[in-house]
């Protein structure tokens, strides 16, 4: 299990805004471009920034739960009977 250091700010936390960006490309049915859900993003809070955005994508990425296409991205959906393992 991935646990946060106790410390650390949970807003600005990779998965707490990697289930925001979710939400938001859940609300959308295509691809959505990447400057759109960026500006999206960086308007929710003051502390956040495109670096923190870039490294949030690429954590949805590496996790295989966004698709690219290009400069647009989509949220992949699988079959909720089959379970993710990551080991």
């Amino acid at each position: 299990m991935i646990l946060p250091h106790p410390a650390s700010n949970f807003s600005l936390n990779i998965m707490v805004l990697g289930s925001e960006i979710i939400n938001e490309l859940r609300s959308q049915k295509h691809y959505v471009l990447i400057e759109d859900l960026l500006n999206s993003f960086l308007v929710r809070d003051d502390k956040r920034t495109s670096e923190i955005f870039i490294n949030t994508l690429s954590f949805l990425y590496g996790m295989g739960l966004i698709d690219k296409k290009g400069f647009r991205v989509k949220l992949i959906y699988r079959n909720q009977a089959i379970q993710q393992q990551l080991f």
